[in-house]
């Protein structure tokens, strides 16, 4: 399938999205949460969900889609667009209240803006997995092994550009899941 890899890169979003509620729960409870898990949300956020996930798409699935005859300035791809960008802005937002919360303790703002960034980012995938990769699946079929290969190329691209890799993420999520875990008890 052409969505493949977009969809492995949901799982691992959808993980660290758990944990980022969980991590809004226990602020609520005024629980102190340690840079050592707000600063690692921050980067996957920005580096793997945008530079990674959202350049994948935006290079390889969404010019197929149009070469598929999908058009680019409405209808899905378009809509899309419009919600990397906002994922952007609320993602700049959220550093902005994690550096706030981190040197005056004030959770108010950063319970916020990570409270938007997931149901944000919560509603983006329901509408890619259940709309957007359903259509592309059925345009893409006669070349779904070219996309897949262009896929895993931008992800390579991107995250050798970062100095990560994928293990790194998904070691990451792994910890997030833990580290967040633990501060509620």
């Amino acid at each position: 399938m052409s969505t493949t890899s977009l969809r492995r890169d949901h799982e691992l979003i959808e993980k660290v999205i758990k944990a980022m509620q969980s991590t809004i729960e226990l602020l609520n409870n005024k629980k102190q949460i340690p840079a050592s898990i707000l600063l690692p949300v921050i980067d996957f956020s920005k580096n793997f969900t945008d530079v990674c996930h959202h350049t994948k798409e935006e290079k390889s699935l969404f010019p197929a889609l149009e070469e598929a005859g999908m058009p680019t300035n409405m209808g899905p791809i378009a809509m899309m667009l419009m919600d990397h960008q906002r994922s952007r802005e609320i993602g700049n937002q959220m550093e902005n209240s994690t550096k706030e919360y981190l040197s005056s303790g004030n959770s108010n703002k950063l319970i916020i803006d990570m409270q938007l960034y997931v149901d944000h980012i919560t509603e983006h995938l329901w509408k890619e997995n259940n709309k957007l990769f359903i259509m592309a699946e059925a345009r893409l079929q006669h070349i779904s092994k070219k996309v897949n290969d262009e896929l895993f190329d931008v992800e390579k691209s991107q995250l050798d550009e970062l100095g990560k890799s994928r293990l790194h993420y998904e070691e990451l999520a792994e910890n997030l899941t833990h580290d967040v875990s633990n501060q509620g008890n």
